[in-house]
């Protein structure tokens, strides 16, 4: 087929590359411009872009598609059979919608219509699904609401994290795209004959449904705080969700950001005869450390760091970072330093 590709991240490139692999005529590549990027702040193609021109395919990375009637005209004049929309970033008007002969395909990382919009990966784990999934979707205006073509699920469980359930789907969503492809008559060069013939043999189209609709809000650095009155639990999706991006968080009484990388929850330490130890981790407030092995009172349970990382240095596993930062029994995690102002 003749296609369009539309999309910015990691996530996005296996499917371009399995597209590629399976012979479509892919006659241009959106991406989101190169942006500074490392600590020399040079200009970063997006991974998309990078493997667009790895696969020798042209590149186009407009700012803005908002008014921008002069792209508009350009994209139609691609005369695609179709485009592929995985997480590319910009809003297509109407009239791109409208543009290929079979419409846009979206890629969306989620069992819809449970986790429309920007993070759907993160927010199914922090929510403490048991599920995630892709969904191959006819794009219309409404943010992710068009019809479903194709759903597939993947479990999630108490060891996903973000970065293993993304790669899972990213994977999935790049053979899944393909599936629905096959379904499609075999093109034209003609975006008349090509809407005329497509009629009953489009693949099967499921409306979304109305009920269990959710929404996954665009992530910031402050949702990586940890709450330690939270379940201990919660914590741990969090963290798992939230790892590596944006991160997850907390201070010490200086105001040092320490950053989380990983944890696990645990039952309350025990002294001999489970006695004093346990007792003393039992009172003990939210964000208190409460042994030599990073154990951390929660508002119920415990969670034991496992990977942390201070100021200046690269994420470490506890024990070796407690050998530069001690934080000994008794330490409180999550306080804030003295206020300077009256």
């Amino acid at each position: 087929m003749r296609l369009v590709f539309m999309g910015t991240p990691d996530f996005a490139v296996p499917a371009l590359k399995a597209l590629h692999a399976a012979g479509h005529d892919i006659v241009a590549v959106y991406s989101q411009p190169p942006r500074p990027a490392g600590r020399g702040k040079a200009l970063r193609a997006s991974p998309v872009q990078q493997a667009a021109q790895e696969l020798g395919l042209p590149v186009r990375h407009p700012l803005s598609l908002r008014n921008n009637m002069e792209e508009w005209e350009a994209f139609a004049a691609l005369r695609a059979d179709a485009a592929i929309v995985a997480a590319y970033g910009l809003i297509l008007p109407q009239t791109m919608l409208d543009a290929p002969a079979m419409g846009c395909l979206n890629i969306h990382a989620s069992l819809l219509p449970r986790w429309r919009g920007a993070s759907p990966i993160q927010s199914a784990i922090w929510a403490g699904d048991t599920q995630s999934g892709v969904t191959i979707m006819q794009m219309e205006a409404g943010l992710d609401t068009g019809p479903m073509l194709l759903r597939k699920a993947v479990p999630i469980t108490a060891h996903t994290t973000a970065t293993t359930l993304h790669d899972a789907l990213s994977a999935l969503g790049g053979s899944m795209v393909l599936r629905v492809l096959q379904d499609f008559p075999p093109p034209t060069q003609s975006v008349a004959d090509t809407q005329a013939r497509l009629g009953a043999n489009r693949p099967a189209r499921q409306i979304q449904p109305d009920t269990g609709v959710t929404y996954a809000a665009r992530l910031t650095r402050e949702d990586g705080r940890i709450d330690w009155a939270q379940d201990a639990t919660a914590i741990d999706r969090q963290i798992r969700a939230l790892t590596p991006w944006p991160g997850t968080f907390t201070t010490l009484a200086d105001g040092t950001v320490i950053k989380i990388g990983g944890g696990l929850p645990i039952p309350p330490p025990t002294g001999p005869s489970g006695g004093p130890e346990h007792s003393a981790a039992q009172a003990a407030a939210p964000g208190t450390v409460v042994d030599d092995q990073l154990s951390v009172a929660c508002g119920t349970g415990f969670i034991r760091l496992t990977r942390l990382q201070r100021p200046g240095r690269g994420m470490m596993e506890a024990d070796a970072f407690l050998r530069g930062q001690p934080l000994p029994a008794g330490t409180r995690l999550g306080t804030l330093p003295p206020s300077n102002t009256p």
